[in-house]
This record gives structure tokens, sequence and C-alpha cells, in this order.
């Protein structure tokens, strides 16, 4: 996976097309990710012991790997992200303008 957690990535496809955030969660297996605030569902929660109280937990749900893009730091725009090779690391670059991503 190119996405890794803590990056910050666009919303390409969806109802929430266009919102931003932070990559909370990488699911690798299942090729999805969890975004900050994208994909909000309302999850209901039943109190399980005496004294604990129930409610409607808004709650972030996984989305599909494909439908978000890393934001570049520098050109502040979402990118496709390529590999270059400096020092015998590899290291992940900004398509649109060559900067490296952290």
């Amino acid at each position: 996976m190119k996405i890794k957690k803590g990056d910050k990535v666009q919303v390409l496809s969806g109802n929430d097309k266009g919102k931003t955030g932070e990559v909370i969660e990488i699911m690798p297996k299942i090729n999805k990710v969890i975004v900050k605030g994208v994909n909000v569902r309302k999850k209901h929660i039943k109190p399980r012991k005496q004294g604990e109280e129930g409610g409607i937990i808004p709650t972030e749900c996984a989305i599909p790997v494909s439908k978000v893009n890393v934001v570049c730091s520098k050109c502040n725009k979402a990118t496709r992200i390529g590999y270059v090779i400096e020092k015998g690391e590899k290291v992940r670059v900004c398509k649109k303008c060559g900067a490296k991503l952290k």
C-alpha cells in the first residue's frame, strides 16, 4: 500500500467527495483505510453494565484505498505517489511537483 498511517488524504468519489482528513488506520488485507471525519456512521450502543450509559455514537467506517489520494504538503494538491531510490532508501515522491513525502 502506498498510503501510510498519518497521511493527509482527499476523497475522490462518493458521498464525501472532496473532503480531506488524516488516515487513522490502514487495512492492507482488505485494501481499505479509515480516514478521520470521513464516512461517519452512527452506532447505537446499548448499556452493558449497571450504571453505564447507552447512546448513539458517531464512528468513522472504512473506505476503499482506490477512493483516496494523498495530498502533497508542498503543492497542496491530491496526487499519486511515485518512488525514488536515494542513498539506498526507497523514498515516496509527489508525481505532480516531485517533492518528498514524509
